[in-house]
């Protein structure tokens, strides 16, 4: 059904069961999973899935960056613990819903799999969730995660 997926991971629970979803999905297919990090700059300090810890408020670019780093590689283990087999990380750049939607497209992927949350604050419910503006505007399926 799916060759290629892609999962946004930014370490929230959310990116884990998203990521779960995803390599039952890989596993059927054999399909190639792009799992895809955005260091973003928080407005709260947040402690991350797979055992990296918390990321402080005022932690530097280069900070979130190794944090990022330790994100997708532990979800890219994760992902091979449970049974994915074609595993690529990524690490990119700018607001969160535009790097997606662009990796997706040069990756040329069938589906993204996402949740529905992540690690922002309040103000995603404001200006509108990562989540809800990849489903409006991705050229492939989406699948959002709870």
């Amino acid at each position: 059904m799916y060759t290629s997926i892609l999962v946004p991971v930014d370490g929230s629970e959310h990116a884990q069961k998203a990521l779960a979803v995803a390599c039952q999905l890989a596993r059927q297919d054999g399909s190639t999973l792009h799992l895809v990090h955005i260091p973003e700059e928080l407005s709260h300090e947040t402690t991350l899935v797979w055992g990296i810890g918390a990321i402080a408020i005022e932690a530097s670019r280069e900070e979130r960056e190794e944090a990022g780093k330790q994100v997708a590689s532990r979800a890219a283990e994760a992902a091979r613990e449970q049974g994915a087999t074609r595993v690529e990380t990524v690490i990119a750049q700018g607001d969160p819903a535009r790097a997606i939607l662009s990796e997706s497209r040069k990756r040329g992927v069938d589906a993204i799999v996402m949740g529905s949350r992540g690690l922002s604050d309040l103000k995603g419910f404001v200006v509108g969730s990562v989540s809800h503006k990849v489903a409006h505007t991705a050229e492939c399926t989406v699948i959002t995660v709870r």
